[in-house]
C-alpha cells in the first residue's frame, strides 16, 4: 500500500483542517480594533490563519466567548502550514476583583442563608 498523496488530495485535506479549527475554535485575539479568529492556542503562544493575519506585534487582547482572558505581549515567530504562529513575551490573565495592598484576616461572605425553623 503507497502512502502516497497527491498534491490537490493534500491541498482539499489541509482545506478541511483549516474549516474544522476555524469552527472549532472560540478564542479571539483584538488588536489595533480589529478582532481576528484563534486557531490553535497554548502556553506559550497561538496561531492565526496566516492569509487573514497581519504581522501583529505588541500589545493584543484574548478573548474567549466573548469574556476578556487574557492581556499580552506577543511576536510573529514564523509561518508554517498556512498559520502564522505568533509567541507570548508575557501574558497576564485578567482577574475579576483588583488585587488588594492588605492582609485579609478572614474571607468575605458572599451571601447569608437564613435557617427556618422546621415546624
Amino acid at each position: 500500500m503507497s502512502t502516497f498523496i497527491s498534491k490537490e488530495v493534500q491541498a482539499g485535506l489541509d482545506a478541511a483542517r483549516l474549516r474544522s479549527q476555524k469552527r472549532s475554535s472560540r478564542m479571539v485575539v483584538e488588536a489595533n480594533g480589529q478582532a481576528f479568529r484563534i486557531l490553535r492556542f497554548w502556553d506559550t503562544g497561538f496561531a492565526l490563519e496566516a492569509e487573514d493575519a497581519p504581522k501583529l506585534r505588541g500589545f493584543v487582547d484574548i478573548y474567549d466567548r466573548g469574556f476578556h482572558m487574557y492581556q499580552c505581549l506577543i511576536v510573529a515567530s514564523e509561518e508554517e502550514n498556512g498559520q502564522m504562529i505568533f509567541e507570548f513575551k508575557r501574558l497576564t490573565a485578567i482577574q475579576d476583583v483588583p488585587p488588594v495592598d492588605f492582609v485579609v484576616d478572614e474571607p468575605q461572605t458572599a451571601g447569608l442563608l437564613e435557617s427556618k425553623p422546621i415546624v
